[in-house]
């Protein structure tokens, strides 16, 4: 999370120091040595992360000559599925729905058990036939047909025309199985095939067919494009094949491989260095059923609270008066903001769960400037101090990671020597549950900002690839010894489900924000999650649309980036261009480190009064657009459905959105299309098939299908709203609930017909989850020479502050009426005068936009001539 800059800062001063020393004491041999050793033992400890020393050992790879060559031996059926004998092992299929099942092949007397990606247990079978054929057992539900090949052993699935969707490759014979341990499957693909998800992959691509890929948990400080390993391990992925859609997640938290027609275009494969060979398969054959399905199974985000959706900013290295300063700034800039971070420096000597008294009351001073909500982070390495009451308890309770003898496994990190809790036992979760409800959260810290968590370590010098050592292990709930290589890539999700509760012991009825560094399937239903430790580079700006993306598809809906990028130093041109993205990122924060050079900053005010502007003006807008932002987030926790789409996922069968990597859909509506190169002023902008767009600064249209060029000014950025949708807005606060929204812009872009259904609640509370939310159904249509505009309240169960909208229709001509029922409305001179008026319209005909104010309580519908 934080390093020092070893290009411009430390590394210069050291080298002088050093030669100096060197010519000085050139006979005194001991010396010489003494200070090599001391330089290279500050290298190592504080500077863990270089790029080039914290990925893991060196892959393991599959030995192709040594796959089993399966066959079924015997058939059963069973209550959900089926049972093939093979001998020393036996394979299952569980069908958890029509088009999603379950499929392993495991040892003989082994227990299938699933990771802690998966949430649901509790699937209806559905309805389902089964043949036993001669060579092949055919399983058949209404959506799919799964034919098992008995010799030699290989799966296949089909839909309900027929078509094939996946099909085993039998590599020298063998399709799946066991490699001297390692669990591996083959799959057959064409050259139409594209590949999304993998959670956070580096590279500035999205569709990572033709790539290899692995997945272990690494703090890797300043990746790149070519870095193999980060901090997360998401083992889902979409397959796109002629434009139907499926998904495999591989249910195993070793360290695995994925290798996307890398080799062929003729088959795909994926392994893992141990564990189960178990995966689930789901059809789409829409990428966003696909998603559905698969947040079903392993959880969706929970609706935030709405300040987690407003601007954060943070850096290593605040003093509590800078703190406050910048918060005071903000205000005083009238710049809106809504959090402040608390990196390490708020702790005493590093040690988790403790306050120094200068940061603890800068946090005091933030709650009582109003509005202002502190994140606090959270490190899992335990300080190693017999006069440290957090290590005493945990000692005495037995709660550390052990080594392989036995004895707590103690590691380097921020407080140097520290122990790590066994967050596989739920007494050690519930146990840092509390001291977070207690320590943190009790201090009034409103978030939980979890780093470290892969788990990291700074010990690359013992060889352990900066984590803890493979053979360290924990014990589960039933006593069992889990080895690091197979609980490795699941800590930081243990770690987050533990903070998760902490919520439910001190405030019971607030939504928890808490920001993650690392992560495994599932723990979307617990954590928002950043990329990690970025660059003040255009590579990492570019890079940071595919992984948000990525991410989105693989059910991590609350992601984001650290805007300007964390380490170096960012440019004004570089800043203004992030700053500008930065504002539609699902989580938007500035972080930054403030260490490495202390006469840097990096706050919107930073880079001169351009950049300041520039930022303003991109933050107001996204403040505007928090009632699309949060019924975007709405949808997500509904139905898995990314913020942050990719143009595949709405356009599938629109080949030309296949490899479009800097372009995304902003909620279902907008389109973004940010500069990520350095000089440039204008860029292509393709336009998917099927739509009309309009250009939301000038308000052009332009007919999908076609690629255009736009000039993009240093202080512009491309957005474009589809025709015929309705963008739920707001006037701008300086911070969410500043004002109560009394009156909703519902932005209409018509064609022919524009609905919204919106939704609104609290905020704040998980009263929504007890039914106290309001869903309403917009909708704007043409009919002849009229348009009509028509509510529904399908759903009236909060209190909602709402007296007005404010219908804006862009484009039009102007009306020579507009009324309801028998009442018609009067035009006004200005937007100024219509705001305070109850119902009426104001046109502009420069701009040809119709502003028109309806009553909300407004039963009739109204219509425009």
């Amino acid at each position: 999370m934080r390093y020092i800059d070893r290009g411009k800062h430390l590394f210069p001063r050291f080298k002088n120091e050093r030669s100096i020393l060197v010519s000085h004491y050139l006979s005194r041999f001991k010396l010489i040595v003494a200070l090599v050793l001391a330089f290279v033992l500050m290298f190592t400890l504080a500077l863990p992360h270089a790029a080039a020393t914290t990925q893991p050992e060196a892959d393991t790879p599959l030995n192709l000559q040594q796959l089993q060559k399966l066959s079924v031996q015997n058939v059963r059926q069973i209550s959900d599925g089926v049972q093939l004998d093979l001998g020393d092992y036996q394979s299952t299929l569980h069908l958890l729905s029509p088009d999603l099942f379950k499929f392993s092949v495991l040892p003989d007397g082994s227990e299938e058990k699933d990771s802690p990606a998966i949430q649901k247990k509790d699937w209806q079978t559905p309805a389902f036939a089964i043949r036993d054929q001669r060579n092949q057992v055919v399983v058949k539900t209404d959506k799919l047909t799964i034919m098992l090949k008995k010799k030699p052993f290989a799966i296949k699935v089909l839909d309900q025309s027929g078509h094939v969707i996946s099909e085993d490759y039998l590599k020298n014979g063998a399709s799946s199985g066991y490699e001297n341990g390692k669990p591996y499957v083959f799959k057959k693909t064409d050259k139409s095939e594209n590949f999304y998800g993998f959670g956070e992959q580096t590279g500035s691509t999205l569709n990572k067919r033709g790539t290899a890929m692995g997945m272990w948990n690494t703090d890797a400080y300043g990746y790149t494009n070519d870095t193999k390993y980060v901090y997360t391990t998401i083992p889902f992925f979409i397959g796109l094949k002629k434009g139907n859609a499926y998904g495999i997640l591989f249910d195993n938290s070793y360290r695995s491989y994925y290798n996307m027609e890398k080799e062929s275009d003729d088959y795909y494969y994926f392994y893992a260095n141990g564990g189960p060979l178990t995966y689930y398969f789901m059809n789409g054959p829409d990428i966003s059923h696909v998603i559905d399905q698969y947040t079903e199974l392993t959880g969706r985000i929970n609706l935030p609270p709405e300040w987690a959706l407003g601007l954060h900013q943070s850096s290593w290295g605040y003093t509590p008066d800078q703190l406050t300063q910048v918060a005071q700034t903000y205000r005083d800039k009238q710049i809106p903001l809504d959090a402040l971070h608390f990196d390490i420096d708020y702790m005493n000597g590093f040690r988790v769960f403790t306050w120094k008294d200068d940061y603890k009351k800068a946090l005091d001073k933030l709650k009582q400037m109003g509005g202002l909500h502190a994140v606090a982070i959270n490190d899992p390495g335990v300080k190693a101090d017999d006069q440290y009451s957090i290590y005493q308890d945990g000692t005495a309770k037995d709660y550390w990671v052990k080594k392989a003898d036995g004895k707590p496994y103690v590691g380097p990190v921020w407080p140097k020597d520290s122990v790590f809790p066994d967050f596989l036992r739920s007494t050690v979760r519930d146990w840092w549950a509390g001291h977070v409800a207690d320590s943190l959260l009790g201090s009034g810290a409103d978030g939980i900002w979890n780093d470290m968590n892969e788990p990291a370590v700074f010990n690359d010098a013992q060889g352990f690839n900066h984590t803890l050592p493979l053979d360290a292990y924990g014990t589960d709930d039933n006593g069992n010894k889990i080895l690091s290589s197979e609980f490795h890539n699941l800590y930081g999700h243990l770690e987050d489900e533990a903070t998760y509760q902490a919520w439910q012991k001190t405030r019971q009825d607030e939504r928890p924000f808490i920001l993650s560094r690392d992560m495994f399937a599932g723990t979307q239903r617990y954590a928002a999650v950043w990329t990690g430790d970025s660059l003040s580079d255009w590579e990492h700006l570019q890079m940071s649309l595919p992984m948000n993306m990525n991410l989105g598809l693989s059910g991590a809906a609350f992601v984001g980036n650290d805007i300007g990028g964390f380490g170096n130093e960012a440019t004004p041109e570089l800043f203004a261009r992030w700053i500008e993205l930065g504002s539609f990122l699902p989580y938007s924060r500035i972080h930054y480190d403030g260490t490495s050079d202390k006469s840097y900053t990096q706050e919107p005010w930073s880079f001169g009064s351009d950049v300041e502007k520039i930022s303003k003006k991109y933050i107001n807008l996204r403040y505007q657009l928090l009632p699309y932002l949060y019924n975007a987030f709405h949808n997500a926790a509904e139905t898995g459905r990314p913020v942050q789409q990719p143009l595949v996922f709405q356009y599938q069968h629109d080949r030309k959105t296949y490899n479009i990597s800097d372009q995304f859909l902003f909620g279902d509506s907008m389109m973004v299309a940010p500069i990520v190169e350095q000089g440039k002023t204008s860029r292509s902008v393709y336009l998917p098939k099927g739509e009309t767009w309009v250009d939301f600064d000038s308000q052009k249209e332009y007919q999908g299908g076609q690629t255009i060029t736009v000039n993009v000014p240093l202080d512009s950025m491309p957005i474009f709203v589809k025709k015929d949708s309705i963008i739920p807005s707001r006037d701008v606060q300086q911070y969410t609930g500043e004002k109560p929204l009394k009156n909703l812009i519902l932005d209409t872009y018509l064609n022919s017909q524009a609905s919204f259904s919106f939704y609104e609640d609290d905020g704040h509370s998980l009263d929504h989850e007890r039914g106290a939310y309001n869903l309403t159904n917009f909708q704007v249509e043409k009919r002849g020479g009229r348009i009509v505009f028509s509510q529904d309240k399908q759903v009236s169960n909060y209190a909602s502050a709402i007296q007005s909208y404010t219908l804006k229709l862009h484009n039009v001509d102007r009306p020579s009426m507009v009324r309801t029922g028998y009442q018609a409305f009067d035009q006004t001179d200005s937007l100024e005068q219509l705001g305070g008026q109850d119902l009426g319209y104001y046109y502009d005909g420069t701009t040809k936009e119709l502003d028109v104010k309806i009553p909300a309580g407004l039963q009739s519908k109204v219509f425009i001539r």
